[in-house]
């Protein structure tokens, strides 16, 4: 395996950290014949992960986030040849339930009362948040910790259990699909539309960091959007530019976009 060959498409010093870690993990798992486990990465960090792991053909990689569309999943890398089918979960799932009547909390409040146990942002999956509690994805090797040492959010106490996969309360996904027309393909243009907010507004946004293009965080309003980016807002989902279906009479580009809920 060339590093420099396997690396040299990854742009900046935390591409190429993340790169060279999968690269470890990739020849760790061929020379070893052993399934290797990421922790949990962003829809960005996998893309990074997945465009190093496609030019090594010794191996394969799976997802683990414990349902479908999970934001957060783990990758495991496994030598090419491998049952598949004989790689266990890498994931346990734990619910948290209180009596949050009079502290409202929201999901920063369950990641960080996590995270206050000593454990690293690594080992956490997506969190689900519930009207009395939580259900949380996370690494298995740390779950029977936190079944022990996480009791609390602020200071409500809580009581932690561990339940199946299959019991994960997730709401079916609404997509709702717009049609528009802009002045041209920039970033803020297209995301006003899939926001639904004004330009103005989400020049803002952008360089406010609150806007990932294809789930990294940018700050140029004037980047150009290609037909299958992902534009992501915390609290308002995500927008998919589906299609880019030509120029009106008026010199305007006429777009199809799905916003998710």
């Amino acid at each position: 395996m060339n590093k420099e060959q396997l690396l040299g498409h990854l742009r900046g010093e935390e591409e190429r950290c993340l790169g060279s870690h999968i690269l470890d993990l990739a020849r760790l798992a061929w020379d070893s014949n052993r399934p290797q486990t990421t922790d949990f990465y962003d829809p960005y960090e996998r893309k990074v992960a997945e465009s190093v792991l496609g030019r090594i053909p010794e191996v394969g990689a799976l997802h683990q986030g414990g349902y479908k569309n999970a934001e957060r999943a783990r990758l495991v890398i496994y030598p090419q040849f491998y049952l598949v089918e004989t790689i266990p979960s890498a994931l346990r799932v734990l619910e948290a339930q209180g009596n949050f009547a009079f502290q409202k909390v929201t999901h920063r409040d369950y990641l960080g009362s996590i995270l206050g146990t000593g454990l690293k942002r690594g080992k956490i999956g997506d969190i689900l948040v519930l009207e009395t509690g939580c259900q949380v994805v996370v690494a298995a090797e740390v779950a029977d910790y936190l079944l022990t040492h996480w009791d609390r959010i602020h200071q409500v106490p809580i009581t932690v259990q561990e339940i199946d996969e299959e019991q994960l309360a997730v709401e079916p996904e609404r997509i709702k699909e717009i049609r528009a027309t802009v002045a041209s393909l920039r970033l803020d243009a297209v995301a006003a539309e899939g926001f639904g907010m004004s330009r103005t507004k989400m020049v803002r946004e952008i360089k406010a960091e609150r806007l990932k293009l294809n789930w990294k965080p940018v700050t140029n309003p004037a980047l150009s959007v290609n037909e299958g980016d992902v534009l992501s807002m915390r609290g308002r989902g995500r927008v998919i530019l589906t299609q880019v279906a030509g120029t009106t009479r008026k010199g305007r580009t006429s777009i199809v976009l799905h916003r998710y809920y």
